[in-house]
């Protein structure tokens, strides 16, 4: 399977929500590298990387989040596989 990755800013209440966790959890899951982050604007922005199915699987399971979120949107952007990692980091 090609890889591929995948920039999401994530909007809604999914901060103070344990979000970036979560994620990190789902994509190491799915054998993803990349990273997830806060943002100061209250989103949370998250770059993974895999096979298309994993990535795929993951961002359904960021349009849900943990119990305690609620996403408003996700924006997704294209991005260059980088092959830079080998793990999936909270920044």
């Amino acid at each position: 399977m090609p890889c591929i990755r995948r920039r999401l800013l994530i909007s809604g209440r999914v901060q103070g929500v344990c979000f970036r966790h979560y994620t990190r959890q789902a994509a190491l899951k799915k054998n993803l590298t990349g990273w997830v982050r806060n943002l100061a604007d209250g989103r949370v922005e998250a770059e993974l990387e895999g096979e298309k199915e994993a990535v795929d699987a993951t961002i359904a399971w960021c349009r849900k989040g943990p119990n305690m979120a609620q996403v408003d949107k996700i924006e997704i952007k294209e991005q260059e596989p980088k092959r830079d990692s080998t793990d999936f980091k909270i920044r």
